[in-house]
């Protein structure tokens, strides 16, 4: 990787601070007048909006969140100097997302916003994933695991199909690794049988 430039750093930095608009918060304050902060799991992600505010605003969280993401590395494919960049500008925005300077770096775990990143590196593993999260909603009703299978069958994917590719596979053990760090709390519930299912009230 040869040096970063001015354009790629303004984009890595861009990036983070659009991935840490908090749009779950923003969203359920406008349609359902409450701190989704102060509801359920406290999570600004779409799956507590959904508990704190209803299907439209979670819905409305869900692509808002993915779409942070998704314009990161598409700007960053267009605009880079460095080829390695719209993966880092991917990598950014999740941070941006689960640690957001707006929040004070408390923010959500990163599910749609990550898929948004993997619809713009990766569109066909990123259906592939998408079915993965949606046969295990389905199935068990509950979200963390459902975003936990589906991106570990990311990387799994990229080396069984893509392996020469570096920055696309760092970049899904980054997304893999982050997804099972920023779950750990939800881990520990699903083995002991008290994670909430999709729409239960906590």
């Amino acid at each position: 990787m040869s040096g970063i430039s001015v354009i790629d750093s303004v984009l890595i930095a861009g990036s983070y601070l659009a991935g840490s608009i908090p749009f779950g918060l923003i969203i359920g304050r406008m349609l359902g007048g409450v701190d989704v902060r102060s509801v359920g799991s406290g999570n600004i992600g779409a799956t507590n909006v959904l508990r704190a505010a209803g299907k439209k605003a979670a819905a409305l969280t869900l692509v808002a969140d993915c779409l942070k993401g998704l314009f990161a590395v598409m700007i960053a494919f267009r605009v880079a100097d460095n080829a390695v960049i719209p993966f880092v500008a991917g990598a950014a925005s999740v941070i941006g997302h689960n640690f957001p300077v707006f929040l004070g770096f408390k923010g959500g775990k990163g599910v749609a916003t990550s898929i948004g990143v993997l619809l713009a590196v990766a569109p066909l593993i990123a259906v592939i994933c998408l079915a993965v999260w949606l046969a295990a909603a389905l199935i068990w009703r509950y979200s963390s695991l459902a975003g936990l299978l589906s991106f570990a069958a990311f990387p799994a994917l990229v080396f069984a199909t893509r392996p020469d590719e570096k920055p696309l596979a760092a970049l899904s053990l980054f997304l893999f690794g982050m997804m099972y760090y920023r779950h750990r709390e939800n881990i520990k519930r699903l083995l002991a049988g008290t994670e909430s299912k999709i729409g239960q009230k906590k």
